[in-house]
């Protein structure tokens, strides 16, 4: 959660939908990022009536008048010493909002809601208060925006986890599976705020479709959330098997306790050249071998299954690894997509608001 650092208000547009009118263009910088707003003048006098209506108190810098020659005059007018004018003016007061020793205007969601503040993201507001009010329409899917990326972290850290234990740096493995708790939980305690903000925002006439809509990506964070805790919970052994050299390259061939390997080999009994209860058929390799030339002959015969296991187990590898690689390509086409469907929600929540708009003025 950061604050925000400065607010100006740089430069105008005259535009022509529904009406002709003038929007000016407000950026916000916060500690990590920053962002712009597009508000008319309309708008800032319907924040300041709704700043002294719910603090009962009006701001600490006033509104510049709106200039009653404009009416005489048509619009888009008046001169531009008069918009820059009432530009300085308007970053003047929200400069004024943000400095002042007494934090009741900002600390008012309808001063958050004007300057676009994704929940959590001014600290000065959002801190001790998790309240699910913070919410607007388009910080709402911020915020589910930042909790899918905070999932692919926590996703990115297992992964990890997984790779350190592979290479036997037990402590470093465990570092990581406590960070991807931890980031876990924080990202659970999001989720329940995000699922209440919704309540909320279904309370305050969302759209019906909508809310449905928002209700299901809720549901696939928790459903993604609860795969992760399975998963942190669910750490590979450190004490694996001892593994045995070979010249074959083996490195996780477990050996066998003494007991599995005395009652396979038969120790307790005499060594003879049955193995079994049936005498084996002797073939035109075996026949002119005697005990040394069989025992050798297994030699070979086992090196080169050996070697063909350790072919086999190349191969296996490699397929681990192209898998792997397609998992990875699945998971980038994955992101693309998110993005993809939260750039489609915010322009959808942008028309919706425009949409009010129009219908108000109308």
């Amino acid at each position: 959660m950061t604050a925000i650092q400065a607010v100006y208000v740089r430069g105008h547009e005259e535009r022509s939908d529904p009406k002709p009118h003038i929007v000016y263009r407000i950026e916000i910088q916060a500690h990590v990022r920053s962002w712009q707003m597009w508000r008319r003048y309309s708008e800032f006098v319907e924040l300041h009536t709704e700043l002294t209506k719910s603090t009962g108190s009006s701001p600490p810098a006033p509104l510049p008048p709106k200039n009653s020659l404009a009416i005489l005059r048509g619009p888009f007018r008046d001169s531009s010493s008069m918009t820059e004018e009432r530009r300085a003016g308007l970053e003047t007061y929200l400069r004024a909002i943000i400095s002042a020793k007494d934090d009741k205007w900002r600390e008012c969601y309808a001063f958050r809601d004007f300057l676009g503040v994704p929940v959590g993201r001014l600290g000065t507001m959002a801190e001790g208060s998790t309240s699910s009010k913070q919410f607007s329409s388009s910080s709402w899917l911020d915020e589910h925006l930042e909790l899918q990326a905070k999932i692919r972290d926590i996703r990115a850290d297992i992964n990890k986890r997984d790779a350190l234990s592979d290479r036997g740096d037990v402590s470093a493995s465990h570092t990581a599976n406590v960070q991807a708790k931890k980031k876990l939980a924080e990202t659970l305690s999001r989720v329940r705020t995000l699922k209440q903000g919704l309540q909320e925002l279904g309370m305050a006439a969302m759209a019906q479709g909508e809310l449905q809509r928002r209700t299901d990506m809720v549901a696939r964070l928790q459903d993604d959330c609860e795969k992760l805790g399975k998963m942190v919970t669910i750490t590979r052994q450190a004490s694996r098997p001892t593994a045995a050299p070979s010249s074959q390259g083996f490195t996780n061939v477990a050996i066998a306790p003494e007991s599995d390997r005395a009652a396979l080999l038969s120790l307790s009994k005499p060594v003879t050249r049955v193995f079994g209860a049936k005498k084996p058929q002797e073939t035109e390799v075996t026949r002119p071998l005697d005990d040394q030339g069989l025992v050798q002959l297994q030699n070979t015969q086992m090196e080169q299954q050996d070697g063909q296991l350790a072919t086999l187990t190349h191969i296996l590898q490699r397929q681990r690894h192209l898998g792997e690689a397609i998992g990875a390509e699945l998971a980038v086409h994955n992101e693309l997509l998110d993005e993809l469907n939260n750039d489609v929600e915010r322009v959808g929540g942008k028309l919706s608001s425009a949409k009010k708009q129009l219908n108000r003025l109308g």
